[in-house]
């Protein structure tokens, strides 16, 4: 079922396009929602707090070298009973280079390593590394089109995502949609210069080693996030804050170390799953929560 809803995501958000003037330098989300159980009527309090920062640095005419970090921790019980209540973090480092190609293409290639744990032990299992490239044709001041790839060998196997996307801006610069589907899609109309709404779609598929009284365990996220929101933009624009309400389909599925799929292309398994699922599949249900944005213009 969780497939099904995540296509019908692609397929919705398929339609809209974008144009970007701007680079986010620091962002802070926090969300919050009550997950159940589809076995049963428990539920757990789940929050998701991710903070990301991110640095260009020009080095010639034609070449720019990116540097960033990314932390996420997602506090629940994966088991449904909240007095087993886990910390699941992801630390990421995002270092790469975006390269003008001439004739309005471009290419982003970064690297991702990342150690994502429920940081009772810090051990191998948890250490996971993943790349991008990200081909963009710029056609107008106004738009544009994206594609490329995102790879990650992760707990269960190596994860392929392929990637597309466009961005636009309408004339009167009050509309823009950026997008790359399937991670991240946000379409944005100005009501006024400090007031906004839009949309938003996040979406991704990651393990978390599990240590301690957990060992031998691991932790499968396949997280879809819709939201519609409403912001104040302050300080010309250099700060973003914002409130959200949306629907959170995150599932966490538990495992035992060892057990893979090989190979899965977005969230279907190339081979077929047969592993043991641990957990009862988690309910979807509606969520809150907010924004922080340091923006600046490029």
């Amino acid at each position: 079922m969780k497939k099904l809803v995540l296509l019908a995501f692609f397929i919705g958000f398929a339609t809209l396009t974008q144009a970007q003037d701007y680079t986010d330098i620091v962002k802070f989300q926090y969300n919050r929602a009550t997950l159940g159980n589809i076995d049963n009527d428990d539920e757990t309090e789940v929050g998701n707090a991710n903070l990301e920062t991110y640095f260009v640095i020009p080095a010639t005419a034609k070449t720019i070298f990116i540097a960033g970090f990314t932390y996420e921790n997602t506090r629940l019980s994966v088991v449904h009973d909240d007095d087993f209540r886990t910390n699941l973090v992801m630390t990421r480092l995002n270092l790469g280079v975006k390269l003008d190609h001439g004739n309005g293409w471009s290419g982003t290639y970064v690297l991702l390593p990342k150690y994502a744990s429920d940081f009772n032990d810090l051990g191998g299992d948890a250490f996971q590394f993943g790349g991008l490239a990200l081909f963009e044709k710029k056609v107008s001041g106004r738009k544009g089109w994206k594609f490329g790839s995102y790879v990650s060998s992760e707990n269960f196997g190596t994860i392929i995502t392929p990637l597309v996307g466009m961005w636009y801006k309408s004339p009167n610069r009050k509309f823009y949609v950026n997008a790359v589907f399937p991670i991240r899609s946000e379409a944005n109309y100005a009501i006024s210069d400090i007031f906004s709404v839009g949309a938003n779609l996040l979406t991704s598929v990651k393990a978390y080693d599990l240590s301690g009284n957990a060992d031998g365990f691991y932790v499968q996220e396949e997280s879809i996030r819709f939201n519609l929101y409403a912001g104040v933009s302050l300080f010309d624009g250099t700060l973003l804050a914002r409130a959200k309400i949306g629907y959170d389909t995150t599932d966490y599925g538990l495992y035992m170390q060892g057990d893979k799929v090989g190979a899965q292309v977005l969230t279907f398994q190339v081979g077929g799953d047969d592993r043991n699922r641990l957990n009862s599949e988690f309910d979807a249900a509606p969520f809150m929560g907010v924004d922080l944005i340091l923006r600046a213009g490029i």
